[in-house]
C-alpha cells in the first residue's frame, strides 16, 4: 500500500506504555475494569464482563500511566493484535500482555491511527513479526517500527470521519444485540432461577421443585463432546466459524459440527458458553453440545452454572465433573413455551449479526482505499 503522502514509523507517532507483566493476587466482584487481551475487540474499549481489582491493585496496575480518550489498547501475546480506543473518561487498568498507545495530536488524529492499526497493511506487519511457538507474541520492539501511512491531519479527520459512519453503525447494532439477550436471560431467569413461569401462581412447589419438574445431571440431558484440534496455519479460510474459548477465532472451509450448537470453553476462557446458528468448528480447547441436545434454556442454563472446581489440579474445565453438575429441568411445556418465546429474539440478533457482517467488509474495502488516495476524501 502506498500512502497518500508518506510513511512513518508508529513509535513517532505515539508514547507507549507497557503493562505490568504480572497478573494480580485476586479479582473482586466490584471494583475498578481490568483490561485484559480477552477483552480487547474492535471498536470502543468496553469494561462490560471484564474482571474487577480493588482501589490498590488498580493503582499499581496504573502507576507507569491512566489510560485517556482517545488512547488505544492493544494486544500482543496471544490473540496479539487486536486493538480498541478509550471513548470515556470511565477509569480501567491495563492486564498484562497489553499495551497503551497515547496518540501524539501534533502528529495523527487518535481514531484515523485507530483505523490503521485495524487494517490489513498493518495487520499483515503484526503477523510478520510474531515470535514464539505456543504463545504467538509481538515485541514492543516490532510494535514501534510498525509503518503508518501518514497523509495531512486534515485527511486523516475525513477518512476518520467515513470509516466513522461504519463503526457508528456496527456499535449501535452491536447494543440492539446486547439488549436483545439481555431481554432473553432475565426471562430465563424469571422463570428458572426465581420460578416465575406462566401458571407458577397454580403449581405446588416442594423443596424448591415446581411440581412436574425434576433436577438432573447436565451429562444425562446434554453430554459434553471434545471439539477439534485445527492450527492457524491448517484452517482454510470459509463460510465456517472456528470457535475457541473466546469465541469466534477464525473461519474454515469445512464445519465439524451442524447447527445449532453449544460451545463450552474447556481450555483458557473456562466455562464460556456461545451459540453457534451456523455449522462451526469448535476447536480443542471448547467442548460442544450438539444440534440434538440443544435448546436456547439449556444455553442460558450453562451460562449461570459454576464450572470451577477447586479439587481439579489441572486448570480447565473437567468433563466429568461438568457432566455432575445439576440442571433444574421443567415441564415440556414450558420449555416449549421458552423457546417460542425467546427464538423470536435470537432471530432479530442473528439478523443484526449478519447486518454488521456486511458493514464490516463493505469497512474493511474501503479503508485501504481511503488510506493510498484510490478514494478522494
Amino acid at each position: 500500500m502506498s500512502a497518500l503522502n508518506n510513511e512513518t514509523l508508529l513509535g513517532d507517532l505515539v508514547v507507549l506504555f507497557d503493562s505490568l507483566h504480572k497478573t494480580p493476587k485476586s479479582y473482586i466482584d466490584e471494583g475498578y475494569p481490568m483490561i485484559r487481551v480477552t477483552d480487547i475487540k474492535r471498536g470502543s474499549v468496553r469494561t462490560d464482563g471484564t474482571m474487577k481489582v480493588d482501589e490498590k491493585t488498580y493503582e499499581e496496575f496504573s502507576k507507569k500511566y491512566k489510560p485517556e480518550v482517545g488512547d488505544i489498547i492493544l494486544s500482543r501475546v496471544g490473540s496479539y493484535g487486536n486493538s480498541a480506543i478509550v471513548t470515556n473518561g470511565e477509569p480501567f487498568c491495563l492486564g498484562q500482555n497489553t499495551v497503551c498507545l497515547s496518540p501524539i495530536r501534533s502528529k495523527v488524529s487518535p481514531h484515523y491511527l485507530y483505523c490503521c492499526l485495524n487494517s490489513r497493511f498493518v495487520l499483515a506487519q503484526f503477523d510478520s513479526f510474531i515470535t514464539g511457538a505456543s504463545q504467538p507474541t509481538i515485541s514492543l520492539k516490532n510494535i514501534r517500527t510498525v509503518r503508518i501511512p501518514l497523509p495531512p491531519i486534515k485527511i486523516q479527520r475525513r477518512v476518520s470521519q467515513v470509516i466513522s459512519a461504519y463503526d457508528d453503525l456496527i456499535e449501535n447494532n452491536r447494543r440492539r444485540i446486547q439488549l436483545l439477550e439481555q431481554a432473553a436471560r432475565l426471562l430465563y431467569k424469571e422463570w428458572f432461577v426465581h420460578l416465575r413461569f406462566p401458571g407458577h401462581e397454580h403449581t405446588p412447589i416442594i423443596d424448591g421443585v415446581p411440581e412436574g419438574w425434576e433436577k438432573k445431571p447436565l451429562g444425562a440431558i446434554a453430554p459434553l463432546k471434545y471439539g477439534k484440534a485445527l492450527k492457524k496455519d491448517d484452517r482454510v479460510p470459509g463460510p465456517f466459524p472456528v470457535y475457541g474459548s473466546s469465541g469466534i477465532v477464525g473461519s474454515h472451509s469445512k464445519a465439524l459440527v451442524p447447527s445449532p450448537a453449544i460451545i463450552v470453553g474447556r481450555k483458557g476462557n473456562v466455562g464460556s458458553v456461545y451459540w453457534s446458528p451456523d455449522d462451526c468448528h469448535p476447536i480443542d480447547t471448547v467442548y460442544y453440545i450438539d444440534s440434538g441436545n440443544c435448546s436456547f434454556f439449556l444455553y442460558y442454563a450453562l451460562q449461570q452454572m459454576t464450572f470451577i472446581s477447586t479439587d481439579v489440579a489441572v486448570p480447565g474445565l473437567n468433563r466429568d465433573f461438568a457432566h455432575s453438575r445439576s440442571l433444574l429441568v421443567a415441564e415440556q411445556k414450558i420449555l416449549r413455551l421458552f423457546e417460542e418465546t425467546v427464538s423470536p429474539l435470537h432471530q432479530q440478533m442473528e439478523l443484526l449479526k449478519r447486518q454488521n457482517a456486511s458493514l464490516t467488509k463493505a469497512r474493511d474495502l474501503l479503508l485501504p482505499k481511503l488510506m493510498n488516495g484510490e478514494v478522494a476524501v
